[in-house]
């Protein structure tokens, strides 16, 4: 239904475990726990106590969140503008920078879906299950040659990335607590959440649950 997909979703860098989460609530009382079990292989840290498991779990039915606010993850994203706009709105507990194109003038590169999805019939926004084709003919080579002759003539890159459109693809760094990347997934995972932006939530959602099996699992919604 769509053509190349060039989304990326790359963990650059975490803080913490599961085994954080669960001395971050036992402070509160001056104990302190361990590695049920540790793995050969290295591929998860260690195996927690069912005890703790179950303490994990109790914090976020709970909502004890500040224990989860412990551990961090750093993510490098490439995905178009019009996704990017969409999660940027999720701002507590995470910060965000982006590549700008006051300074970058490379070559536009375009996300074009195989097929357009058509408006559902009874939401005022979203779209349907069903897509017809639609060619864009030759709109964006358009579009990204004028961009081009603008810098040529010497006008600022700032002002000539005007007429560039919202499925330009961006990138951007974006870190922030286990919480919050929680409630990122637990809004942007939904059927009701734009395809493509879904598919960003997704990558993150696997990526979290790699590092963070216990906790990940208490903290999202499915």
């Amino acid at each position: 239904m769509l053509g190349e997909v060039k989304l990326q979703v790359k963990l650059m860098d975490r803080m913490g475990t599961d085994l954080t989460v669960v001395n971050a609530a036992r402070v509160s009382f001056a104990k302190e726990s361990e590695w049920e079990s540790i793995p050969e292989g290295g591929e998860i840290e260690g195996l927690l106590s069912h005890g703790d498991e179950k303490l994990i779990k109790y914090l976020a039915k709970h909502n004890h969140w500040s224990p989860f606010g412990h551990c961090s993850m750093q993510f490098h994203i490439k995905a178009p503008i019009f996704v990017a706009r969409q999660l940027v709105k999720h701002q507590v507990g995470l910060v965000w920078n982006e590549v700008s194109r006051r300074y970058v003038d490379d070559e536009p590169e375009f996300y074009v879906p195989k097929a357009w999805r058509l408006k559902a019939e009874n939401k005022k926004q979203g779209s349907s299950d069903e897509a017809i084709e639609y060619n864009l003919g030759s709109t964006l080579e358009f579009v990204k040659t004028t961009y081009q002759n603008m810098l040529k003539a010497g006008i600022a890159p700032e002002m000539a990335r005007m007429v560039l459109p919202q499925n330009l693809y961006t990138e951007w760094f974006w870190s922030g607590t286990l919480m919050a990347f929680a409630r990122v997934c637990n809004l942007r995972c939904k059927s009701d959440t734009q395809w493509e932006t879904q598919l960003v939530a997704g990558m993150i959602d696997i990526q979290a649950k790699e590092k963070f099996p216990a906790s990940w699992k208490a903290l999202r919604d499915d």
